[in-house]
């Protein structure tokens, strides 16, 4: 087999890269370790930035998300039983975020890239790029019992954390940064209907709390657990009356319950590697970059990489400009480091580290308390919740 662009992972930000090169004439092959039914079981993010809803919509896969999507220009802080609205249109001259879930993103990527004959390859075994250093790079994975050859001209690792992508570059060509939180979210997605028209972020003694939403319908929420926590000695029951200590009486009071669908816990950590190339290799999403859902950055900076590798490609292809490709790691890093603070000071603001009021425990309350009641710090807050603007190539 041979193809321009080789894509390890058929999750969202490698469809989505796919469906943009497909669109501008670049031939590319998906390949993916899971089944399709089982990539679109993993439960995940649900805020869309304006740059990844415009990114959708250039790849022509905006229909459903046009007519199913919510648009939110706000969301709540809440802490000391009340709530903070952050005006996210009032502040950023108007930018919104969409919710829309991950798994519906998929969905819709998948749908089109059948509908133009893209080719992925699913319950692809032993996936192991080669040669990424030299011009003529190549990928092996067995599929139906035998060995297949996939040549191409670059390679996309899209394939998350724990992918084989990053695992194939050598010792001592990256570096990592990261950082673990001692605490994981427990989340919960159910049939009913959203406690608020917008999100809320609550901060409380008991620890951290987020109401969320995937539809008018279907809800979204979490709490903040010890690592040690096991999802089965958490019933519905013990989720929701936990759930409602944390959040405003008002918001607790108008909360309705019913039997979850989804029940998982995520740990937390930060995690950056630098650089997120290697030869002809480009990392792309949770393979490079790893951020605490706090600040709902997760799936919006995997897009911002499939931007930047996007137009890197079209430039490479259309116009001959190679001497821009070691400038895919240092344009995307910038937007990445950005991020990475915003969900790191999100996090460290509303999470409880300790069991005692200390020094740090009273900061948290100044910085909640300050960044509330000035328009600055709301509208750093709202600056970054929407998104900062994508970097450029050139």
């Amino acid at each position: 087999m041979k193809t321009q662009v080789a894509i390890i992972g058929a999750g969202p930000s490698g469809l989505l890269l796919g469906q943009l090169l497909s669109r501008q004439g670049i031939d590319n092959v998906i390949l993916e370790r899971k089944s399709g039914e089982y990539v679109l079981s993993r439960i995940r993010a649900g805020v869309l930035e304006q740059g990844m809803v415009d990114l959708l919509r250039e790849a022509g896969v905006d229909a459903r998300m046009n007519e199913e999507g919510l648009p939110h220009d706000g969301f709540e802080l809440a802490f000391d039983n009340r709530r903070v609205r952050v005006d996210l249109a009032a502040l950023t001259g108007g930018s919104q975020v969409m919710v829309y879930g991950q798994t519906e993103v998929t969905r819709d990527l998948m749908e089109a890239r059948e509908a133009t004959g893209g080719k992925t390859i699913y319950e692809a075994d032993n996936v192991q790029p080669h040669d990424l250093e030299t011009n003529s790079p190549y990928i092996t994975f067995d599929k139906d019992g035998e060995t297949v050859r996939l040549d191409c001209d670059y390679v996309a690792g899209c394939d998350g954390f724990h992918g084989v992508s990053r695992q194939s570059i050598p010792e001592g060509h990256i570096k990592e940064f990261e950082k673990v939180y001692p605490f994981g979210w427990l989340g919960i997605l159910s049939d009913t209907p959203p406690v608020s028209d917008e999100l809320i972020y609550a901060r409380h003694e008991r620890g951290f709390s987020l109401c969320s939403m995937r539809s008018e319908t279907r809800s979204r929420y979490y709490i903040q657990v010890a690592l040690d926590e096991k999802v089965e000695d958490w019933s519905d029951e013990r989720f929701w009356e936990e759930l409602k200590r944390r959040l405003p009486d008002d918001v607790a009071e108008s909360l309705v319950t019913g039997p979850s669908i989804e029940k998982s816990i995520a740990p937390l950590r930060s995690f950056v590697v630098e650089p997120m190339q290697y030869g002809r290799l480009f990392l792309v999403g949770d393979a490079a970059h790893i951020v605490p859902p706090t600040g709902a950055k997760g799936l919006n900076l995997a897009a911002s990489d499939v931007n930047t590798l996007y137009r890197l490609m079209v430039k490479v292809y259309q116009e001959g400009r190679t001497d821009l490709i070691p400038r895919y790691s240092e344009t995307c890093l910038k937007r990445i480091w950005k991020a990475e603070r915003f969900s790191w000071w999100m996090t460290s603001m509303l999470h409880k580290f300790s069991e005692e009021e200390d020094f740090a425990t009273r900061m948290q309350q100044a910085e909640l308390d300050y960044v509330t009641s000035s328009e600055a710090g709301l509208t750093t807050i709202a600056e970054n919740y929407v998104g900062l603007p994508y970097e450029s190539l050139e």
